[in-house]
């Protein structure tokens, strides 16, 4: 089978709604996240609608071998994916010295390895596909240093500047790549954060975002990177324009009003 989308964070936000959108446009889903009754529940609704064959795989990326074992996973079931968004990820936000250095590690391997990974580890089969897709989500935290946000706006860096490599490297291929920059999105961040310190700007529908990245996807030519919102998009002209300590001085404004967040998206 290789008419495949593989979805990670696929319980909730930016991966459910991908995962929709996969499914309107025919491809049948591998569903992965650690909430298997979410899934299984999404699994239902959108083979109901479309028609499409889901299955879940029930998976921590946080786990050293977490990526290589959903990939294992994925072959044992005889599938060939097409596309992969890669949306599994999460956040934490206070000062650098104050942080768990075991959630440093989890948030790392969740941002930064597994999406490293799992993309390596399928990137033959994308590249086979007549019509391939990698989308790799980051942030608009990933345009600039974020201080107390220190090592998430720095995985999202990376994820921006990886993605991006990688959009070059396979032009005149199949492979439509596009890093996703959303800034503050209506899903379980602040929930999760039991916050709002961090809704800095308008906060975006996850649908609203995700169109506007499936529209660039299709465009004749796709851009690297999509930042969702003019001003957010501003925003990140200013940050790469700016003398970096003004650059710091504004963004460590905007993240100093309050204490401790641990957020995730997945």
């Amino acid at each position: 089978m290789s008419n495949v989308a593989v979805v990670t964070g696929a319980s909730s936000g930016f991966g459910a709604e991908f995962a929709r959108r996969f499914a309107q446009a025919g491809h049948d889903l591998v569903l992965v996240a650690r909430r298997r009754d979410r899934m299984e529940q999404l699994a239902r609704e959108l083979t109901a609608a479309h028609g499409v064959t889901v299955t879940v795989i029930d998976a921590d990326l946080a786990e050293a071998d977490g990526a290589q074992r959903v990939a294992d996973r994925i072959a044992d079931a005889g599938l060939k994916p097409a596309a992969l968004v890669n949306s599994a990820g999460f956040g934490t936000a206070e000062r650098f010295a104050d942080e768990d250095p075991a959630r440093i590690a989890d948030e790392i391997r969740v941002n930064v390895l597994a999406l490293t990974l799992l993309s390596r580890l399928l990137m033959p089969s994308l590249l086979a596909a007549p019509e391939g897709f990698l989308i790799n989500i980051s942030s608009t935290a990933g345009h600039q240093p974020v201080p107390t946000m220190a090592v998430y706006g720095a995985t999202k860096a990376y994820v921006l500047s990886l993605t991006e490599a990688i959009w070059h490297e396979v032009r005149g291929s199949g492979l439509r790549v596009l890093t996703l920059c959303p800034g503050p999105t209506e899903t379980e961040f602040f929930e999760a954060a039991g916050t709002d310190r961090f809704r800095v700007g308008k906060v975006v529908g996850v649908r609203e975002s995700v169109d506007e990245a499936w529209r660039a996807l299709h465009r004749p030519s796709p851009p690297p990177t999509l930042t969702v919102g003019l001003g957010n998009r501003v925003n990140a002209l200013g940050a790469r324009l700016a003398p970096r300590r003004l650059t710091l001085a504004v963004t460590a404004r905007l993240t100093a009003r309050g204490g401790r967040a641990n957020i995730e998206n997945s």
